[in-house]
C-alpha cells in the first residue's frame, strides 16, 4: 500500500481558504459571532490529528451572568488538514467542513448532531 503524501500549500493560501469558508456563513449567523476569534495554527500541541477546535461557551450555554468574557476561539490546524487531503480541491472542502463544524459548536450543536447533518 502506498503511503499518502500530504498536500503542500503556502500558509497564506490556507488562510485564504479559511476566510473563504467563513464567507459561507449566512449573515444572520455571522452577526452572532461577534465575540469569536478564528485562528490558524500548525498543529494542536497534544493531538496532532485534530483538525479544528472550538474553545468557549456555546451560545446555548450562556446565561444572564455571561459578560466580559474573553472571546471564544476557533482554531483550525493547517498541517493536520493538509495531512488528510490528497489535492487542493480536497483541502478546500475539508477546510470548509472543519470551519463550519467548529462554528456549529459555538451555536451549541454537538458532534452527534453534526454527524447526522453530514458536517463531521
Amino acid at each position: 500500500m502506498a503511503s499518502r503524501v500530504p498536500v503542500r500549500m503556502d500558509p497564506r493560501r490556507f488562510d485564504e481558504l479559511v476566510s473563504d469558508a467563513l464567507d459561507l456563513i449566512p449573515p444572520e449567523l455571522a452577526a452572532a459571532m461577534d465575540n469569536v476569534v478564528v485562528l490558524v495554527e500548525d498543529r494542536h500541541p497534544e493531538d496532532a490529528e485534530l483538525l479544528g477546535l472550538y474553545e468557549g461557551v456555546a451560545l446555548t450555554e450562556r446565561d444572564s451572568d455571561y459578560a466580559g468574557a474573553l472571546p471564544d476561539a476557533i482554531t483550525i490546524y493547517r498541517e493536520a488538514l493538509l495531512d488528510v487531503c490528497e489535492s487542493e480541491a480536497e483541502v478546500v472542502e475539508e477546510v470548509a467542513i472543519t470551519v463550519i463544524h467548529e462554528i456549529a459548536h459555538h451555536f451549541g450543536i454537538d458532534d452527534d448532531r453534526l454527524h447526522e447533518l453530514g458536517w463531521a
